[in-house]
């Protein structure tokens, strides 16, 4: 169950007191934590407001929807804190709730804020019903989770460039020049001579002739740049960055897939949707 706050005040009080007006009175407001949640909403007999805490698991959060119908609230604001606003945004949202997403800064500007978790939910709820909240852009559905998956793939892009440089470093401490014979180590020529290396080829003209035709340099160019020492400890750490590589650009590979999967799915809606309207 629960736990529950209720204070006494009517609304047409608090009008008095602040002088506000209360243009939505069916509203609550939510201050969102990593453990709990607390929630603000109006009475069951709409004689004021009241107070309840709720734990951040789903099934908590299913209660606090419950916890609310009971009390016929329409719509609902929280402040967009960090990750923790999207579960109980994405629960609330499919029990029908109309979802407000605050900007955290919005609601510093407004004058009179306490901080006290228990006092947050009773403001945002108070600056809700008086209209004075206005909600952030979300897109839809379909697009949430496009840009999920396209940001997450800009991570592993951005961890392969890592472990790119990675391999430079090691190429350099053997002194092979790959990012001087070619313009770019991670292009056609590059990897199939870092590939090579891995595979234990040591002599510089065997390297060059894997040159790709489109290569500017000739192979005597390429082949000056890439003798070395050939350290062990270098090539093993060179060894395990390239498997590293792999690894990423196989994942990359996955996400695009479902990259295209998806933008496929929302072009098929899109075209259902307008042969309904027309």
């Amino acid at each position: 169950m629960p736990e529950t706050h209720g204070f006494g005040r009517s609304p047409d009080s608090e009008d008095e007191s602040d002088g506000l007006p209360v243009l939505r009175s069916k509203v609550a407001g939510i201050d969102l934590g990593s453990e709990t949640h607390w929630v603000c909403a109006p009475k069951v007999d709409g004689a004021g407001r009241e107070v309840a805490k709720f734990g951040a698991t789903t099934p908590e959060l299913d209660r606090m929807a419950e916890w609310m119908k009971e009390r016929k609230v329409e719509s609902v604001a929280l402040e967009s804190t960090g990750v923790y606003w999207i579960a109980p945004h994405e629960v609330l949202e499919k029990q029908g709730f109309e979802m407000v997403l605050v900007n955290t800064r919005e609601l510093a500007r407004v004058p009179g804020r306490k901080k006290t978790d228990r006092v947050d939910c009773q403001w945002i709820q108070r600056l809700h019903s008086c209209g004075l909240l206005t909600g952030s852009f979300r897109p839809p559905e379909p697009v949430c989770m496009l840009r999920t998956l396209v940001r997450d793939k800009g991570t592993l892009v951005a961890e392969a460039g890592d472990w790119l440089r990675r391999m430079q470093k090691s190429l350099d401490q053997m002194n092979v020049r790959v990012h001087r014979a070619v313009s770019d180590i991670d292009g056609v020529t590059g990897m199939a001579i870092l590939r090579a290396i891995v595979d234990g080829e040591r002599d510089a003209r065997r390297l060059a002739k894997l040159r790709d035709g489109r290569c500017r340099k000739s192979e005597e160019e390429i082949a000056e740049q890439l003798s070395g020492h050939w350290r062990e400890d270098h090539l093993f750490s060179l060894r395990q960055a390239l498997k590293m590589y792999d690894t990423i650009q196989e994942r990359i590979g996955e996400y695009e897939r479902e990259i295209l999967r998806k933008l496929a799915e929302m072009e098929l809606e899109e075209s259902r949707g307008k042969r309904h309207r027309s």
